[in-house]
């Protein structure tokens, strides 16, 4: 408790005793006239109220005066006053109200210190000695204190009353100082304690809120309690949504239970986040205990592994086609060699005539496949060697619409919608080749998802700072067809793999080549609202805007 706080109940504590005791005097009036006569009766209740007006200003003061430890002082001198003149007005040395001393020392002991509290004894003993010794020699006759009362105890039993007053005055200031200051200790202590658990706890709570993996707490009913904002992002769930909702319900592949609920536990699961992304969650849990040291539940941490798998996924499969290209590219040039010599002997062959139409038929067909063998290692050695990008300013938006009036005679593109959205000039760095072929490969892609038709939005926009070499270009390719299957998306951008009956299943591998070429990144994804979404990221420069 602060010091204000107990000034203020010392002094509201004085109000009620002092209303008690002037309610108590006028009922013992009304009731015995004959025992308090009027002119002590008037003095009496003039001090109540001199005293409740005084306690009222105090009350009113104690916080606004910045020197608190007077007004203390001052509460402490009006009591032994206060007390000093009731004695008189109540026979003095026979007045039963001279255990009100003990009340004002053990304030200042409490209110102040323990010197103040025996300095405040030492007064009480002044105060009361003279007035008894002044009552016993008649000199307060004038204020109708009368010498009888002492004069019946006789000069034994006055000193023996002021001794045993001196003792008790002494005792008291003793006491409440020792037991103050104990308090005060208790207090500072707890001051500090409290200090510390709230920096605990406004520590404990930045932490968890910026955190970058998810913390929950479970109990072993299987209630979330601490649910905090990385969570909050992932589920789309606030913290007072998922309050005591069941684990299971949220995380259905996390499921705690039986053993898991004592033992620390790690691995992962997939789980659908608030935005229809399948996302793969890696997971470590900790049971934690209560005060009686048994197993209240379990801390679960949680962190958004997919890129890390993507990126993991990425880097093998650039090394694993780094290693690819560079053997196939020797095989395939050791492979045109024959090829030509084939090609060169069948075109003489022909070129001499007179052979039967049925030769000529199969050498036209070794001619024709020829070719087509040697179109698929040119598209080969474009994928296992691409060629360093040559950048230039490249404006998409006009190319673009120069793909989407070319693609207009395709019959792939008679039902299909080309919708281009973002600025009227979008400039970025770029092959223009090399640009031209991503984005041809991927409209040919979406439009043959949409066979029935649709639309193909093609939206480009900046990200990260304005003008700054951090800043990227994100170019989405967004169709309304079929989707892609589990087993499709595993081996995207893996070279000859195919879901069409032609096609060499270059096309994804190779654009995945160039885009890595221009130190940009290429994603797919299946959208919650269907079709397929491809999101290709590349690095801008000053030099673009």
């Amino acid at each position: 408790m602060t010091s204000e706080r107990r000034l203020r109940l010392f002094i509201t504590a004085r109000v009620v005793v002092t209303i008690l005791f002037l309610a108590s005097t006028i009922v013992l009036k009304l009731q015995d006239p004959e025992a308090l006569d009027n002119t002590h009766f008037r003095g009496i209740v003039q001090l109540m109220v001199l005293s409740c007006v005084f306690s009222a200003v105090s009350l009113a003061l104690v916080g606004r005066l910045q020197w608190r430890r007077s007004l203390s002082r001052l509460q402490v001198v009006w009591d032994i006053l206060f007390v000093t003149m009731l004695l008189i007005l109540t026979d003095g040395i026979a007045s039963p109200y001279s255990f009100l001393y003990l009340l004002a020392i053990m304030s200042a002991g409490m209110l102040i210190s323990r010197r103040d509290a025996l300095y405040t004894a030492a007064l009480c003993v002044i105060l009361y000695g003279a007035m008894v010794d002044m009552q016993y020699y008649g000199m307060l006759s004038g204020l109708g204190l009368t010498p009888d009362a002492a004069h019946e105890r006789g000069e034994v039993v006055v000193f023996y009353t002021l001794f045993l007053h001196l003792v008790g005055f002494v005792l008291a200031a003793l006491a409440s100082g020792y037991l103050s200051e104990r308090a005060q200790v208790s207090e500072d202590a707890l001051r500090i304690s409290e200090v510390n658990y709230e920096e605990l706890r406004c520590l404990h709570s930045t932490i968890v809120e910026h955190l970058e993996s998810g913390l929950l707490t479970v109990t072993t009913a299987g209630g979330i309690r601490v649910f905090n904002p990385y969570l909050q992002r992932l589920t789309g769930l606030s913290q007072e949504e998922a309050y005591n909702r069941s684990l299971a319900s949220l995380f259905p592949d996390l499921a705690l239970n039986g053993a898991a609920l004592v033992r620390p536990r790690r691995g992962e699961f997939s789980y659908r986040s608030a935005s229809g992304d399948s996302r793969t969650i890696g997971y470590t849990t900790t049971p934690y205990r209560d005060t009686q040291g048994e197993t209240a539940g379990q801390i679960v941490t949680l962190k958004d592994l997919t890129e890390l798998k993507q990126m993991e996924q990425a880097l093998k499969r650039s090394d694993r086609l780094a290693a690819l290209g560079e053997l196939s590219a020797r095989m395939a040039h050791e492979i045109r060699n024959p090829l030509a010599a084939i090609s060169g002997s069948v075109q003489l062959l022909t070129a001499q005539g007179g052979l039967p139409d049925q030769e000529s038929r199969l050498l036209a067909i070794v001619t024709r496949e020829s070719e087509r063998l040697n179109g698929l290692i040119t598209d080969f050695l474009a994928y296992a060697r691409p060629r360093p990008p040559r950048l230039e300013n490249v404006d998409l938006r006009q190319m673009l619409l120069d793909l989407r009036e070319l693609l207009a005679a395709d019959q792939r593109f008679r039902t299909v919608q080309i919708e281009l959205v973002g600025p009227p000039m979008f400039l970025i760095r770029a092959d223009r080749g090399q640009l031209h072929q991503v984005l041809l490969n991927l409209l040919h892609n979406a439009a043959e998802a949409m066979p029935e038709g649709g639309t193909v939005t093609v939206e480009m926009a900046r990200e990260g700072d304005d003008g700054g070499s951090s800043a990227t270009a994100r170019i989405m390719v967004a169709d309304q067809g079929c989707g892609i299957d589990d087993e499709t998306m595993r081996h995207l951008f893996e070279p000859f793999w195919t879901t069409k009956t032609t096609g060499s299943g270059l096309g994804l591998a190779t654009v995945y080549r160039i885009i890595e070429g221009h130190g940009g990144t290429i994603r797919v994804s299946r959208p919650r609202t269907g079709g397929t979404l491809v999101v290709v990221r590349l690095p801008m420069t000053e030099a673009e805007s």
